[in-house]
C-alpha cells in the first residue's frame, strides 16, 4: 500500500494524536534539528503498515497484537512511502501469523522495518 504524506496528514495526526512536536509542526524549529526540516510523525508511516495488515494481509478482521519498529530514515512531507508486510511463520492453532514490516520512500529506501503478529479472522 502507497500513500503521498502530504501537509493536511501531518497536520491531522499531530491534531489526533496530540503529537505536536516541533520537528513536524514548525519549519523553523525543525531547520535547526537532527533532519534539517519538517518530518512526518514516525507512527504516521507505522499507521501504514496497519493499513496494510488491516485491509490486505491478513485483511478485514484481523487484529493486531504486537509490532516492533525500527524508524530507519526520515519520511517528509511530499514522500511516497510503501508499506509491505510478509508473512514469516503461520501459527494455525492459534490463528496467529507473524509477518516481516517495512516501508519504503519513493527512493526505495527503507524508512521503518519491524515486526507484527496478528490474530487472522476466523474461516466463515
Amino acid at each position: 500500500m502507497s500513500r503521498t504524506v502530504t501537509e493536511t496528514d501531518v497536520v491531522l495526526f499531530a491534531g489526533v494524536t496530540g503529537d505536536m512536536n516541533p520537528a513536524h509542526m514548525d519549519a523553523v524549529a525543525a531547520a535547526a534539528g537532527p533532519f534539517g526540516g519538517r518530518v512526518a510523525h514516525g507512527m504516521l508511516t507505522a499507521g501504514l503498515v496497519s493499513a496494510v495488515l488491516a485491509m490486505r494481509l491478513p485483511g478485514p478482521g484481523t487484529i493486531y497484537l504486537t509490532q516492533s519498529l525500527r524508524f530507519v530514515r526520515p519520511v517528509r512531507i511530499g514522500d511516497t512511502v510503501t508499506a509491505r508486510v510478509e508473512v514469516v511463520e503461520v501459527m494455525e492453532r492459534r490463528r496467529r501469523v507473524r509477518l516481516a514490516t517495512t516501508a519504503t520512500n519513493q527512493d526505495g529506501e527503507t524508512v521503518l522495518d519491524g515486526e507484527a503478529v496478528v490474530m487472522v479472522p476466523a474461516a466463515g
